[in-house]
């Protein structure tokens, strides 16, 4: 359902285990309203990717995803025609002696919808939600494809023509800034930064993401984390980090983060061996172990 108000949606988010500030809800809540794109950037780990998931959770629509990466082409996130189906209409209408024009093989029948399409073409009642993941991986070419899309919530198709939305998706782009956007594809959306959350906060999130971890524990892996990204480590971890760490504490029955049979389970935080060794280092001169 669509959210009346901010604090609306910010129930919604937090049902569906999104805990978010009063400034990240209002920005999704007027994505929402005003039919409008949001670009949200940030670090990896802090949330961006989730914020979309739950919000097409509390909206009670689907979720369509497009992974960005490089070398993405137009027709790879759009559609793509169903070969095979083709080849087979073909072989079918020859054994009846039916000649075929080009036309009738690249009917509506034959076209396979990718994610951008999928959410154009998306009947309702209630707007899908489409997440255009890590757009920053993206070449300067595919960037430029979008703003069709984002602009009109229309799409271009050379064989059948221009589709648009009778129900325009809300859609999400996040970036993890590994290269700066242009500023036609940023003009057309609203915009929010998610930041690292405080300790306090992340504590909170880990609490509503794994209910069976104490509050005292979810406290202890919050700051250590927190602890953590100021080590200065190659990959500092973030919230989803945090969230899986507190998951394999407490899968172990462990009781702090401190001791060393804890330290064995840096692998869910840390991903550089380089990092853990720093992190085991630090976290030591803190405990004084």
């Amino acid at each position: 359902m669509t959210p009346e108000t901010v604090a609306d949606l910010a129930a919604g988010l937090g049902a569906a285990g999104y805990l978010t500030d009063d400034a990240l809800a209002t920005a999704l809540f007027l994505a929402v309203r005003m039919r409008q794109p949001i670009l949200l950037e940030g670090e990896p780990g802090v949330g961006k990717t989730q914020a979309a998931k739950s919000l097409a959770t509390a909206l009670d629509t689907p979720l369509i995803r497009l992974q960005c990466y490089e070398g993405l082409s137009s027709s790879d996130a759009l559609y793509e025609w169903n070969y095979p189906r083709q080849l087979l209409g073909i072989r079918l209408a020859e054994s009846r002696g039916e000649a075929l024009a080009e036309a009738d093989l690249f009917a509506p029948g034959y076209l396979l919808a990718r994610p951008l399409l999928a959410a154009i073409e998306h009947a309702g009642p209630r707007p899908a939600v489409l997440l255009i993941d890590e757009v920053d991986r993206a070449d300067d070419e595919f960037e430029a494809f979008l703003l069709e899309l984002l602009a009109e919530s229309a799409v271009t198709i050379p064989e059948l023509g221009t589709r648009r939305a009778v129900v325009p998706p809300v859609v999400v782009l996040t970036s993890n800034r590994t290269r700066e956007l242009h500023d036609a594809l940023k003009r057309r959306c609203l915009y929010h930064w998610i930041a690292h959350p405080p300790a306090e906060q992340v504590a909170a999130i880990i609490r509503l993401r794994v209910p069976d971890v104490t509050e005292w524990l979810a406290s202890r892996v919050a700051g250590a984390v927190d602890r953590m990204r100021g080590f200065g480590l190659y990959k500092p971890p973030g919230v989803a980090e945090a969230i899986s760490w507190a998951t394999a504490l407490h899968v172990l029955g462990a009781s702090d983060v401190d001791t060393t049979g804890t330290r064995h389970t840096l692998s869910a935080v840390l991903k550089y061996e380089e990092d853990r060794v720093v992190a085991v280092q630090r976290l030591a001169e803190v405990t004084g172990e």
